[in-house]
């Protein structure tokens, strides 16, 4: 028996790099996924290498931006399986690497938006259905930049501070319940289509693969840990 059998796993951003090998891992080690992204074609991709695997998995592409379509996935999840054991909330986007008083307001409230307005939406929405759980966990993906401002990366690094105090706050609340224990994730440097466009003459050789992130989490969610701890994962 694999560490996640019979368990059940949402992962966002799972189309692609970070999201995509927490997704394969975790199919690996017997959870059945359900794997979130705007592209269906990158999701389908992903599932396939989690049946290759001999693991399971549902696609369920998804615009976070939309919190009605949130409301509905959660809805169709405590339908068909009446809880959720895991969350990562990985879906994310960079936006434009500029100064603090050339930020294009649009630009930066879909960034909000999605690293930030949408992940408390998932977490209203699922929230029932993980304390229907009998051991659930949340995790959330941060950056560097939300601990530690850098000149350029006052949006971005905005909105992982946010979410770090809102994921800091809702491990908090329920610390004392015992059943769901919350964990911030920072990456590290990854070698991601983010760090590409954040990093365009860096040889990606030189930082680590997706796969090593998620690995490390596998080991995290298998110990005994506090809740609301933050992570980095080194290498």
């Amino acid at each position: 028996m694999t560490m996640f059998t019979d368990r059940l796993a949402l992962v966002t951003g799972a189309s692609r790099g970070i999201g995509a090998a927490i997704a394969e891992a975790l199919g690996r080690e017997g959870a059945h996924v359900v794997l979130t992204a705007r592209t269906a074609s990158g999701l389908e991709a992903v599932e396939e290498k989690i049946f290759a695997a001999g693991g399971s998995a549902t696609i369920a592409p998804l615009d976070l931006s939309k919190g009605e379509d949130i409301g509905k996935l959660a809805a169709a999840v405590s339908e068909r399986w009446g809880k959720l054991d895991l969350l990562v909330m990985n879906a994310a986007m960079l936006g434009s690497l500029t100064p603090v008083e050339h930020i294009d307001p649009k630009e930066y409230s879909r960034l909000i938006t999605l690293n930030l307005l949408a992940n408390q939406a998932l977490i209203a929405a699922f929230d029932p259905l993980l304390k229907a759980s009998d051991k659930a966990e949340v995790v959330a993906l941060t950056s560097s930049v939300g601990a530690a401002p850098r000149a350029f990366w006052g949006a971005y690094g905005s909105s992982k501070a946010a979410l770090e105090s809102l994921l800091g706050a809702y491990a908090d609340e329920q610390e004392y319940t015992g059943k769901l224990r919350v964990t911030i994730l920072d990456p590290g440097a990854t070698r991601t289509r983010m760090r590409a466009l954040a990093f365009p003459g860096e040889e990606p050789s030189e930082v680590k693969a997706p796969e090593v992130v998620a690995e490390r989490l596998l080991q995290l969610l298998s110990e005994e840990r506090p809740t609301g701890q933050k992570v980095r994962v080194e290498g």
